[in-house]
């Protein structure tokens, strides 16, 4: 293990701990907001205190000493909201909070005033929509944390102090590390959360996956786009695999934007690098003339919508159809892809349902595969991959203007690392799906490349099954020497039963009242 491995471990490790801290006087959803909010009020502190310093390493002046002096305050302000989109002046600085907390002065109202005045310094400039809300989710009024102040102020302040122990190693490469323990809580938390955590979080290895799938052969990517983007994790793995200029989102759960939002700044990716929107993606789409280089989601398994007047809308109407109201799954398709550029690919986790349902949803599959030939792939993932539900889902690969007609198919159901409460899949079962989607070569019991002509005689069919066999036959019987088994086993055992006969007769030949016993257990054998 390398050492940045084993500080990134050491700091998932620590950071958990004091996350439970708060576990005893709240479920896991609402001391998730808290303990992410603290970590990334420390993370946004931290930042506007070693940028200060930095500006200030040559005029010998500390940064508290710079704000007393009006026009250098002024300057440096802007100079820091210009770089970073927020400014903290230095008395609401995290390390100021511990030295209130050490000095017995601090209680929760300073820190309220401090995230206010966050929010505050961005009003009027760029980045306010970025961070407008962002703390929302933060209630340190909330009777959760203790019925009176002193008590709310107590707990806030030991989170504080836990932090505040932690060396998050904010410096040149590191700051990597900071971000990827984050990423790690929020899947502890979503693991905590049962049936809600498919809400707001994509497993890793699955947004590996479908990041892998969209960035194969792109050296960068202009534009990327989530509709149901969650903490934002799948956008992020985008940017682990290719330079993504501008990542979009859009999410209708505002604790979850919220998420998504502290999520990609803790990764370092700049607010003038993102637009993330809240809302419901199919009521009201947030990006109505925007396409993008690549788009990636793991929306909602069989949501319920109003499909109502939607064929009025440029997203639906071409498909004369519209998805069914109690499953959504192809509306969010046709949204992704009316948000696809021509050369882009797009990756969607879906449950399979997808593939053979009929009535509307084969309307709009069969215009997809036959009019605008841009269904590419389809993948079989095993089951229990996904936190709150244990069905087996697919992917869907889309890309537009192709050149060829077929489809290709891969059943990856069986390949998987089983574990404590979710099945995993590894690094090798992401590179076997990703090298073999990459070559589009028929794989034994594994993958095909499905010709139209297979796809039309199947009645636009996509089941997986019927296009790549993976039935094993059973190795054939060699009735004789079954025969002559059964034979030969009926004789070992009439053999065995006269040596028991025997050895009981002999036993009992002096015994009357045995041998009488013995006698009735033999008449019942018989």
């Amino acid at each position: 293990m390398t050492a940045q491995a084993e500080q990134q471990a050491e700091l998932q490790k620590r950071l958990w701990a004091v996350a439970n801290d708060l576990r005893g006087n709240m479920d896991a959803s609402e001391y998730r907001n808290y303990i992410l909010g603290l970590i990334f009020y420390r993370f946004l502190s931290d930042k506007v205190e070693n940028y200060a310093a930095e500006l200030l390493k040559d005029d010998d002046e500390t940064f508290m000493d710079a704000v007393e002096d009006d026009s250098l305050k002024a300057d440096l302000k802007a100079e820091i909201i210009d770089a970073l989109g927020f400014f903290i002046e230095p008395q609401y600085l995290f390390s100021a909070m511990v030295t209130s907390i050490q000095q017995k002065n601090f209680d929760v109202e300073m820190l309220q005033t401090a995230i206010d005045e966050v929010q505050n310094s961005t009003i009027g400039k760029d980045s306010e929509g970025d961070f407008r809300g962002l703390f929302e989710d933060l209630d340190l009024h909330s009777s959760r944390l203790g019925n009176t102040v002193a008590k709310r102020s107590d707990l806030i302040a030991k989170v504080i102090l836990s932090l505040a122990d932690i060396d998050f190693g904010e410096q040149d490469v590191q700051i990597d590390v900071l971000g990827d323990a984050y990423e790690y809580l929020i899947g502890q938390f979503a693991a905590s959360a049962g049936k809600k955590a498919g809400e707001f979080y994509t497993p890793q290895q699955v947004s590996k996956l479908l990041a892998r799938i969209v960035t194969t052969g792109k050296d960068q990517l202009k534009s990327v786009y989530d509709p149901t983007m969650g903490s934002g994790s799948l956008l992020l793995q985008l940017g682990a695999y290719t330079k993504v200029g501008t990542y979009y989102g859009q999410e209708i759960n505002g604790t979850t934007y919220n998420l998504a939002r502290m999520n990609l700044l803790m990764h370092e990716v700049n607010y003038n690098r993102f637009d993330l929107r809240q809302g419901d993606t199919l009521e009201e789409d947030r990006f109505p003339d925007e396409t993008f280089d690549a788009v990636v989601a793991n929306p909602p398994y069989s949501a319920k919508w109003v499909p109502d007047g939607k064929l009025d809308d440029e997203r639906f109407r071409k498909y004369g159809k519209t998805a069914p109201k109690s499953k959504a799954d192809f509306a969010f398709v046709e949204h992704m892809l009316y948000h696809l550029n021509s050369d882009g690919t797009m990756a969607v986790v879906l449950p399979h349902g997808v593939l053979f349902r009929g009535a509307a949803e084969g309307q709009i599959r069969r215009y997809m595969i036959e009019h605008d030939n841009v269904l590419d792939a389809v993948i079989g993932l095993p089951a229990n991959l996904f936190y709150g539900t244990s069905i087996p889902t697919i992917v869907l690969v889309f890309k537009k203007n192709r050149s060829n007609q077929d489809v290709f198919f891969i059943d990856a159901s069986k390949d998987f690392e089983k574990g404590k409460n979710q099945n995993v899949l590894t690094n090798a079962n992401v590179d076997k799906i990703v090298e073999t989607l990459d070559k589009r070569e028929n794989v034994d019991k594994y993958a095909h490349k499905a010709e139209l002509s297979e796809i039309v005689e199947n009645e636009y069919n996509l089941n997986i099954p019927r296009y790549v066999d993976t039935f094993e036959e059973e190795p054939p019987v060699d009735v004789a020497k079954l025969v002559q088994d059964m034979q030969e086993t009926d004789q070992k055992i009439n053999s065995l039963q006269s040596e028991l006969s025997k050895m009981m007769d002999d036993l009992t030949a002096s015994d009357p009242v045995a041998q009488q016993q013995l006698e009735e257990v033999k008449r019942m054998l018989r």
